[in-house]
């Protein structure tokens, strides 16, 4: 992780780890009043949350959720393994991982005050898995079986499998837990209201633009909140964000800053503003529609992955702000590989044609490309203008570019609507199994089936069954060469983590966990002198 400021202070570090007295020795002091303290730290972010209700999301809404719900589990400053949050302790109490036991905080409450208690935490898991919204997170919890309370602290997760990873699933903001009496056991909540006992409770939300938070006095767990407000503004680029920071309208962004923007406040070392630089483990990537009679076909799958040059989209439209990623798991965690590197080498437009013409085909193969308006960020468009350039000046591939909005282009992939798509990946959890099994399977996070039963009936459950995940690296190696052999999703790039933020702005260096999802709770104003 690496800090810029107008000290031109820079430190490389594990990502993830404190920073706090290098933020301390090269920052500056604010010049503002004593009331500053007071007033809410205000960041901004061009993500914003497409529901309030956790049964329902299953992305950048975690976001949000991470801050005003609780989870039994989470991670404290520097932690990349799940530790009790709403719980007091949990382990698996059987050698085989199919027993999970949670035993809660006494004394924790929601917002309202009522008690957040054993019951509570079954009913908040039991109704993801009767609602099964659509873009909810229940495929998160095909290993559980049951949720047993007994009492009203101990909960016991009985799975159908050995798991070793359910905990991590645990930790995920889409376990928070809610209040039986504000949400619906079969349908969602619609009120646009929230109950939690995270470390803040949502005072306002005017849906698209912001989120007013201000501190849960009730809350017990491991965050140590060092404000006691926090305003979520949401943009809808990066430039209009940007702007506001500088004109301190904002105190800090974070997720959405465009390569433009990085590399302007990373040369200008503007002596007012800072900029903090992380690993990410965020991912994106095309799918291939198997509904579609191009996208369909092997050879046309695997020829555009022979003519893609990942290089030349992080250097021309990332500003090398991103990595070229060749596997579906980043680099950083167990079992990474670099597997279409390893089968394809460099782009080759002679290769890809020759694995056309070996099938039969031998001419331009139309194909249309999909991508979201408004999730991951204001290249987006100019990523599949690159992808586009690239294909099309193959002389192999005519290809169509369309986009819609992020709430209506999922409806879209979801019935099967792309031949091929775009979507990005910020992790669940830190761990090589949540870069493959979302993926794959009859019902997967995208929509469209992928059976792959080596895969989904050997080689992940062998490595759920493993405890100690620096022993499944050949599992998963397997697993990628997998999806190396069939071609239906193709990685593009692996991202990095950026927060800018105003001089007299602590704690952004600490304020991103593992999942890389943003704790508002860690961030300050500096003392004035």
């Amino acid at each position: 992780m690496r800090v810029f400021n107008r000290k031109r202070c820079r430190q490389h570090v594990a990502a993830f780890a404190s920073l706090s007295a290098l933020a301390t020795g090269c920052g500056v002091l604010s010049s503002g009043s004593s009331d500053d303290a007071g007033r809410p730290i205000v960041v901004g972010t061009t993500s914003a949350p497409s529901t309030l209700d956790p049964a329902a999301s299953w992305d950048g809404s975690w976001e949000l959720f991470r801050n005003i719900y609780q989870t039994l589990l989470a991670y404290p400053n520097g932690a990349t393994t799940p530790q009790p949050d709403a719980a007091e302790r949990c382990a698996f109490t059987d050698s085989s991982s199919r027993t999970y036991r949670c035993e809660l905080r006494e004394g924790v409450t929601f917002s309202d005050g009522h008690a957040l208690d054993a019951q509570a935490v079954k009913y908040s898991i039991d109704r993801i898995r009767a609602i099964k919204a659509p873009s909810g997170p229940s495929g998160l919890l095909g290993s559980l079986d049951r949720v047993q309370a007994v009492g009203d602290r101990e909960v016991v997760f009985h799975l159908n499998q050995p798991d070793a990873t359910f905990p991590f699933v645990l930790a995920t903001p889409a376990m928070s837990i809610v209040e039986p009496a504000d949400y619906p056991a079969r349908s969602l909540r619609k009120d646009g209201k929230v109950s939690g006992s995270g470390p803040y409770a949502l005072r306002a939300n005017d849906d698209g633009k912001k989120a007013e938070l201000v501190a849960n006095k009730s809350y017990k767990g491991f965050a140590q909140r060092k404000n006691d407000a926090v305003t979520i503004r949401y943009f809808h680029n990066s430039s209009s964000m940007v702007k506001a920071l500088r004109g301190r309208q904002i105190d800090l962004t974070y997720r959405g800053l465009a390569a433009d923007d990085i590399v302007s406040l990373e040369s200008k070392k503007d002596e007012n503003l800072q900029l903090v630089e992380g690993s990410g483990t965020d991912i994106s990537y095309l799918v291939f529609n198997p509904k579609d009679p191009w996208a369909n076909k092997p050879a046309v799958r695997k020829a555009v992955a022979q003519v893609v040059d990942r290089a030349a989209i992080a250097h021309k439209v990332y500003k090398d702000t991103v990595d070229p990623l060749y596997s579906m798991v980043p680099k950083g965690l167990t079992g990474h590989t670099t597997g279409f590197f390893d089968y394809y080498g460099e782009p080759s437009t002679s290769k890809a044609r020759r694995i056309l013409t070996d099938d039969g085909i031998t001419q331009r193969v139309p194909l249309t490309l999909w991508y979201t308006t408004d999730r991951y960020g204001s290249e987006t468009a100019q990523q599949f203008q690159e992808l586009k350039r690239q294909l099309d000046g193959s002389g192999l591939f005519t290809i169509t570019l369309k986009s819609r909005p992020w709430k209506t282009y999922v409806e879209g992939y979801q019935k099967g609507e792309y031949p091929v798509f775009g979507r990005g990946w910020f992790p669940d959890f830190p761990d090589a199994e949540n870069f493959i099994a979302p993926f794959v399977g009859n019902k997967n996070a995208l929509g469209t089936p992928y059976p792959a039963p080596k895969i989904t009936g050997v080689l992940l459950p062998r490595s759920r069954g493993e405890s100690n995940r620096a022993d499944v690296a050949k599992d998963f190696e397997e697993a990628q060469q997998i999806l190396v052999d069939d071609v239906r999703l193709l990685p593009l790039w692996q991202g990095r983590q950026y927060v800018a933020a105003n001089d007299d702005i602590s704690g952004a260096e600490r304020a991103l966990d593992p999942s890389t999802i943003m704790t508002v709770w860690q961030l300050y104003r500096k003392p004035s002198w």
